[in-house]
């Protein structure tokens, strides 16, 4: 649930390309990528796109709190061709984060099964028995004072999926306000998630194309 709404209005959208079929933009951190149900949250990456472009339709999501590479499709072909690829897991996907305290290795994988926490919605939880198999792939990329910036690849697409398994090793992502530590919220005015890279192949004429956008933090 949305208490405070307060979505950046600068920039207000950052176009990285743009075609006949798709667009790839850069979302801010604090933006939704949809309209919540409740009118004072219909301001989202996807009204705004839509209001330059009536046909584009979203493909995938970022978290509100997320910032970086969000592909919308065009046209229904478009997205019909797009969808199947994230569907299919036919896509490359990696985020930059900044995670509390210093992790031992310099990679590893996190794979445990995630389901919605009802209760605490729209927070996320392990869960052994009824959990959706999920995997994320990390790779230390730098150590700082108190934290680590780490490269993470999520195999699996689940919700707040780089979330929850950066919290499960014992390294949350900083500024995050739903699993963070006091001390790791504290450290940062945002939460420190941007999703810096997407490779696709394009919807038409199949290239394989990579967008990259390096992170505000």
């Amino acid at each position: 649930m949305l208490l405070h709404y307060h979505p950046p209005l600068d920039p207000y959208l950052s176009f990285l390309y743009q075609d006949d079929d798709i667009l790839i933009i850069d979302k801010p951190n604090g933006l939704l990528t949809v309209p919540g149900k409740d009118p004072a949250h219909s301001d989202s990456a996807i009204t705004r796109v839509n209001r330059v472009f009536p046909s584009a339709r979203i493909v995938h999501r970022l978290d509100m709190a997320t910032s970086g590479i969000l592909c919308i499709a065009m046209n229904k072909a478009a997205h019909r061709d797009l969808s199947i690829q994230f569907q299919d897991r036919k896509t490359a996907k990696r985020y930059v984060a900044r995670v509390l305290g210093h992790i031992k290795d310099e990679q590893g994988s996190v794979e445990e099964p995630l389901i919605c926490d009802w209760p605490n919605r729209p927070k996320q939880k392990i869960c052994y028995e009824t959990g959706k198999p999920s995997l994320t792939h990390w790779q230390v990329i730098e150590r700082e004072e108190n934290a680590t910036r780490v490269a993470l690849t999520p195999i699996t697409g689940r919700s707040h999926q780089l979330r929850v398994h950066m919290q499960s090793i014992g390294h949350p992502i900083l500024g995050d306000k739903f699993y963070a530590t006091p001390e790791g919220l504290a450290q940062a005015p945002r939460l420190q998630l941007h999703a810096e890279m997407l490779q696709i192949a394009h919807p038409v004429t199949k290239e394989l194309l990579t967008f990259t956008c390096c992170a505000p933090f």
